[in-house]
C-alpha cells in the first residue's frame, strides 16, 4: 500500500501506535477516492439497530439487505463502512478486502430509557472479520458516562495492542443538558476533547451550532472572543479542541435533509478543516443512484471540486 506524505504526517500525530494500527488506519486514510488527501467519507449503518427497520431502511427497501450497504460504499469510492456484528457478518466474505470496514462494538435502540448502551461485539470480532477499526458511542453528559468511558478505554487498549484502531462516536446526551445542548458549540469541542483523551484515533461529532450551553463556558467563549459566527469558525475550534488538529475528526451527516442542505454542510465542514464526514440515512435512505450521486458531489467538495 503506497503511503502518501499527507497520510504519513497524519501518522506520525499518533506516537504511541504500534504499526499494526498505524498500518489499519492507512487503510481507510488511503482507501477510495479521498484516498491519501487526509479526507474521508465514511458509511455507518447502525440505525436499523438504534432506530428499528422500518424506520431506517423503508424508505428504500434496498436497504434491509446487508450486502446493498458494503456495494454502496465500494461502488461511491468512500474510505470505510461501519456497522454492528451481524451486518458486517452477513456480508464479510462477499466483500472481503473490497473496503475497510469498523466494527461498531455497542449500540442502544429506541426501547432503551436511559441514555446508555450495550456491548454488542469484541475486539476478537473485529479480528476475525479483519476490519481496520472498532468503533463505540459515548454519552458525554450522561449518568452512564462513566461506565461507557471505562468500557472504551478497555476495548481500546485491547485493539490497540492487536492493530485496531478506535473511532469514537461522541454524543453528549442526558443527565441536565438541554436538547439544544446537544449540538452546542461549548459541548461539541468539549465532546471531542473527551474522545481524544480516551485515545480515539478518529472522533465523530455532531456539527456544533452557534449555542452556547454552559455558563462557565459561555463566559470563556465571550472573554475571549472565540469566533464561532459560521459552521466553518466552528469546525475550526472542534479541531483545535481534538488536540490542535492532531486526531481525525469527522462530522455526522444528521437526520434526512435537503440535498441542498446536504452540500452546503460539507462545503463549510471542508473550510473549517474537518477531515471529513460519516454519512448514514442521507445515502442510505435515497434510491441507490440518487445516493451514488449526492455522495459524488460531497467527494468532489473534498476535493475542492465543487
Amino acid at each position: 500500500m503506497k503511503i502518501t506524505q499527507k497520510v504519513k504526517k497524519i501518522l506520525a500525530n499518533y506516537e504511541s501506535d504500534n504499526p499494526g494500527t498505524k498500518r489499519n488506519l492507512a487503510s481507510i486514510l488511503m482507501h477510495g477516492r479521498l484516498g491519501g488527501t487526509g479526507r474521508m467519507v465514511i458509511l455507518p449503518v447502525d440505525q436499523g439497530w438504534e432506530h428499528g427497520p422500518a424506520r431506517s431502511f423503508a424508505p428504500n427497501p434496498e436497504a434491509y439487505d446487508p450486502h446493498y450497504h458494503y456495494q454502496i460504499a465500494v461502488d461511491a469510492g468512500l474510505n470505510a463502512y461501519a456497522a454492528p456484528l451481524g451486518q458486517l457478518e452477513a456480508g464479510a466474505d462477499t466483500f472481503a478486502g473490497a473496503i475497510p470496514t469498523i466494527l461498531k462494538v455497542n449500540s442502544s435502540n429506541s426501547w432503551a430509557t436511559t441514555k446508555d448502551q450495550a456491548i454488542t461485539g469484541s475486539v476478537g470480532d473485529a479480528l476475525r472479520l479483519g476490519c481496520a477499526a472498532i468503533g463505540f458511542t459515548i454519552y458525554p453528559c450522561s449518568d452512564q458516562a462513566f461506565d461507557l468511558i471505562e468500557e472504551i478505554r478497555e476495548m481500546s487498549e485491547e485493539a490497540k495492542a492487536y492493530g485496531i484502531a478506535t473511532v469514537i462516536w461522541s454524543y453528549p446526551r442526558g443527565g441536565d443538558l438541554s436538547k439544544d445542548g446537544e449540538t452546542a458549540m461549548d459541548v461539541c469541542a468539549y465532546a471531542a476533547h473527551m474522545a481524544a483523551q480516551l485515545g480515539a484515533h478518529i472522533i465523530k461529532v455532531k456539527p456544533p451550532t452557534a449555542h452556547l450551553e454552559q455558563p462557565e463556558a459561555k463566559k470563556v467563549y465571550e472573554k475571549e472572543k472565540i469566533d464561532i459566527s459560521t459552521l466553518a469558525k466552528r469546525v475550526e475550534h472542534v479541531m483545535q479542541s481534538s488536540f490542535n488538529g492532531r486526531r481525525l475528526v469527522v462530522f455526522s451527516g444528521g437526520a434526512a435533509k435537503g440535498l441542498d442542505a446536504v452540500f452546503d454542510e460539507i462545503r463549510e465542514l471542508r473550510d473549517g478543516g474537518a477531515n471529513g464526514s460519516i454519512i448514514g440515512r442521507n445515502t442510505f435512505q435515497r434510491p441507490r443512484e440518487d445516493a451514488l450521486k449526492m455522495l459524488d458531489t460531497i467527494i468532489k467538495i473534498y476535493q475542492g471540486k465543487a
